[in-house]
């Protein structure tokens, strides 16, 4: 539940960090000062209030209405009248619908007669009533009187700042964040086997540790890339001068047997050795380009020989990626040359979902036992040695093809096939 209430995004995190607890603060300070400082101003407020009108009450019951009319206009801020032959029913002592009823219900029970007030309509001003012998005293009171709207204003205040103090920190932070979002970019783009330039080494002391960290890390991944490809290289050089002298002399011999024997041992070696060469390739340099996946499948399809293998493709739709094109036909080749290795049907499916683009391979053959699903991967894994070896299989096709699909961001991912062999899923962004 916590997990999806949090933001997945660190400043969205930090913002949280930064700001529930100034939310807290304000919500405190608030609390505190509703209940105390504004309680105790309108205290104050309704007491001088019932003194005033006590002071009316007292020149109205000695014969001194007008008086009590023209004090209550210039010097107390309140009109009255008298409503005669009027009972009010009861005083409102028990009510307790704020601090400002609250504070008029103790202070007007000093007066020793009955009262009722309505607090409907602040804007027009507060009405209080008091019972008079046979009349009732009904008292207009200005709310300025009553009610201090300076305690709104703090309210207000702290808002305001509250919001200003919100902004500031979300800009600071995505300022801080700015040189950890270019290292993600950066890390991903190398993540996917292209050429990414070194972090510039700004910000916080751990995001320039951090990044520092990187280019070093960047620096020994290319440098053991070209020292494999280089080791690569001079190994298949010196290799295939050997391999050149065998196949001279196995021309050469007059026993078929012999020869034949030799030239499948021979074009067993050679074809392993490209296989090597091949995987170390995956690394190599190439433009991105827009690749419109259906093409590339349907070249693949009519160029590759069949032999007797039953190959159809179903489009649901038109997909297309950015990529490499030779990489992507690479990988799509070896898995087709594995189907067909061991399957007389293969069914290729194109579509869509709603963030990748994907690339059905299913065939008829024997398949795969699930807990191999993995290891299947592994360079030099093979699941029967003396038949892969009759089938001329590296063990690196599959570890060829995943590598050049993960470093297009994608993946690949297998399970048992509606035909009743193998299905293997391409999945490549849109």
């Amino acid at each position: 539940m916590i997990k999806k209430i949090i933001p997945s995004t660190l400043i969205g995190r930090s913002i949280i960090i930064i700001f529930v607890p100034i939310i807290i603060i304000v919500l405190l300070t608030s609390f505190v000062f509703y209940q105390t400082s504004w309680s105790i101003i309108s205290k104050r407020l309704t007491e001088s209030v019932a003194a005033d009108i006590n002071v009316l009450v007292k020149l109205i019951n000695s014969d001194l209405t007008d008086n009590a009319i023209n004090i209550a206009n210039q010097d107390f801020k309140m009109k009255i009248n008298i409503i005669s032959d009027k009972q009010l029913l009861s005083s409102k002592f028990s009510l307790n619908s704020g601090i400002l009823s609250n504070r008029l219900n103790q202070s007007l029970s000093n007066l020793k007669k009955k009262f009722d007030y309505d607090l409907s309509n602040l804007e027009e001003g507060v009405l209080i009533y008091i019972q008079i012998e046979e009349d009732i005293l009904e008292i207009n009171v200005d709310k300025d009187r009553l009610y201090s709207e300076s305690a709104f204003v703090f309210l207000l205040w702290m808002i305001f700042a509250s919001i200003i103090l919100f902004f500031m920190s979300y800009f600071l932070m995505s300022r801080q964040l700015r040189p950890l979002k270019r290292l993600a970019i950066i890390a991903e783009t190398f993540g996917r086997g292209l050429d990414a330039p070194d972090i510039k080494t700004a910000g916080a002391y751990e995001i320039r540790q951090t990044a520092n960290a990187f280019n070093q890390m960047r620096t020994r991944i290319k440098r053991f890339l070209k020292q494999r490809t280089e080791m690569l290289a001079g190994v298949s050089h010196d290799l295939r001068t050997p391999l050149t002298r065998m196949k001279l002399q196995i021309s050469l011999m007059k026993d078929e047997k012999a020869k034949s024997e030799l030239e499948v041992d021979v074009n067993e070696m050679t074809s392993m050795l490209d296989s090597y060469v091949s995987f170390v390739k995956t690394e190599s340099p190439e433009p991105i380009e827009t690749i419109i996946i259906n093409e590339l499948i349907g070249d693949i399809v009519k160029t590759v020989e069949k032999n007797g293998v039953e190959l159809t493709i179903k489009e649901k739709n038109t997909i297309q990626t950015s990529g490499r094109q030779i990489q992507l036909k690479r990988a799509f080749n070896n898995i087709i040359d594995n189907s067909k290795r061991y399957a007389k049907k293969i069914e290729i499916i194109l579509y869509t979902n709603e963030k990748d683009c994907v690339i059905e391979f299913n065939d008829d053959g024997e398949g795969i036992p699930r807990d191999k699903y993995e290891d299947v991967f592994k360079p030099f894994f093979t699941l029967d040695p003396s038949r892969n070896k009759l089938k001329g299989e590296s063990g690196l096709g599959l570890t060829i093809t995943r590598d050049i699909i993960r470093s297009h961001g994608g993946d690949v991912k297998l399970s048992e096939s509606n035909l009743g062999g193998l299905q293997l899923k391409v999945l490549l962004p849109l």
